[in-house]
């Protein structure tokens, strides 16, 4: 590792010096598809690089199950996610066209409660994953939002997962009866540059329409109504807000194993909340297994720079699945001409 990273994990994040080596672990370059390489255009996407992360262990946490993600510009580290509860910090690497080339696995730590004792089942279902103060240049003041399913909350945590307070959550999530099951409850985070931490179900709330969710405000009581795609079993699965105010969210569509699995990625605008205010969501790019897309069960979402993401797909600890990392830029979208 070259010194001058490891001295920024050690004074920006707090670790010490056997902490901070990175882990070597294979993460292998993969197509998506024959007909889309890296730097190609695919719908309102430019490809630039696809991994599939081996499945290994480090600090006695297994990298597997990762379904949130959040990047930390002032550490330089992309933090993943899993349903076990665990937080891992990777090191992305690049080729000098800015391509997704591999990732060193850094560290792993078990999120705590407020006892400073490490999650337990069920409360150790984690879900979503954002960040605050992770691009504003102040070291050490990094704070991470995840949201839960089977007990649904949100809860903030340091980058090494010590416990630092809950959330208040809207009225109508705090009840798990609520919730039509209690694995589909606060799969969704994000922060919003007005509206503040936003969270959004997996699927709809009980007695409220199948075919959308509603997206909660935590700090103020705002909420919207959010059309999924038309993909059967379509599921709101993450969301990345970006510094125009616009969403990028994340759906899966999945009903059996021999049936095609969807996963798109769709835009809107959260305009000022009306009583009946239904969003005008966008396709960006649809990804359909039946059309040759190499993919998986993805459920993390996050933006990297300007409009480069990352996202990453839940194995579910299992040897079926894989863990695929894909980096991808967001293509302005197309301006309508004006009528001669």
């Amino acid at each position: 590792m070259p010194r001058r990273f490891l001295l920024t994990c050690i004074l920006m994040v707090g670790l010490n010096a056997s902490t901070c080596a990175t882990q070597e672990f294979k993460a292998t370059p993969i197509p998506l598809a024959d007909q889309v390489s890296v730097g190609d255009v695919y719908a309102g996407i430019r490809l630039l690089g696809a991994l599939r992360l081996a499945n290994t262990e480090i600090n006695d946490q297994r990298l597997c199950g990762l379904s949130g993600l959040a990047w930390d510009e002032d550490a330089s580290i992309l933090y993943a996610l899993s349903d076990f509860g665990t937080l891992f910090h990777l090191r992305p690497e690049f080729s000098k066209q800015g391509y997704l080339t591999g990732v060193q696995l850094i560290a792993a730590y078990p999120l705590r409660d407020s006892h400073d004792q490490p999650l337990r089942y069920p409360y150790n279902d984690a879900e979503g994953l954002a960040i605050r103060n992770g691009e504003n240049a102040i070291q050490n003041d990094t704070e991470l939002l995840v949201s839960y399913e089977r007990r649904p909350r949100v809860v903030r945590y340091t980058p090494t997962g010590h416990w630092q307070g809950d959330e208040r959550l809207p009225a109508p999530l705090r009840d798990r009866r609520h919730y039509r099951d209690e694995n589909q409850a606060l799969e969704a985070i994000a922060i919003h540059p007005r509206w503040g931490p936003l969270v959004g179900t997996e699927t709809s709330l009980r007695n409220e329409p199948p075919d959308r969710v509603r997206l909660f405000q935590l700090d103020g009581g705002r909420s919207w109504s959010y059309p999924l795609g038309p993909a059967p079993e379509s599921a709101l699965v993450d969301m990345a807000a970006l510094p125009d105010g616009s969403l990028l969210t994340l759906e899966r569509a999945f009903v059996a194993p021999l049936r095609p699995l969807i996963i798109s990625l769709r835009r809107t605008e959260l305009p000022t909340p009306g009583k009946a205010a239904l969003l005008n969501v966008a396709n960006v790019a649809v990804f359909d297994s039946s059309q040759g897309w190499l993919l998986d069960n993805f459920e993390g979402l996050t933006r990297h720079r300007e409009q480069r993401f990352f996202m990453i797909s839940d194995d579910n600890c299992s040897a079926w699945q894989s863990t695929f990392l894909v980096y991808f830029e967001l293509l302005p979208v197309p301006q309508e001409k004006a009528p001669r």
